[in-house]
């Protein structure tokens, strides 16, 4: 039966660079030797291999290496730190304007109401 990895890179200038291949170590030879000029790893050598994941179903090795690329750097870091448990802390919405947050800001400050200006002199007609 054909494996598959998924597998992340750690590149040079600290980017990550995520892939999926069939043959890991010929792969990593590849990224390494720069034998892709095109590639995103080709001016970012030397590269580690941080991270990897055997699949024996090649759709199921692609929808990881999408989920993967969509994820942030602390996510990614996570799983190369063999962290798994952090994924669903790291997945929480940290934006200011998240309902949560939202809800816990109303209520430290209230909310501004919104009042007529009366400053002007609109009148309805």
């Amino acid at each position: 039966m054909k494996q598959y990895f998924v597998y992340i890179l750690k590149c040079s200038d600290n980017s990550y660079y995520t892939g999926i291949t069939s043959d890991l170590e010929g792969r990593f030879v590849k990224h390494q030797s720069g034998y892709y000029p095109e590639s995103y790893t080709h001016n970012k050598r030397p590269v580690e291999l941080v991270f990897y994941t055997e699949f024996n179903n090649v759709e199921q090795a692609i929808a990881f290496e999408k989920q993967l690329k969509g994820w942030s750097r602390k996510k990614k870091e996570a799983i190369i730190n063999d962290k798994w448990e952090k994924l669903k802390e790291l997945s929480l919405c940290q934006n200011e304007s998240h309902s949560k947050n939202f809800e816990a800001d109303k209520l430290r400050r209230g909310f501004d109401s919104a009042q007529p200006d009366n400053t002007s002199n609109n009148s309805t007609v």
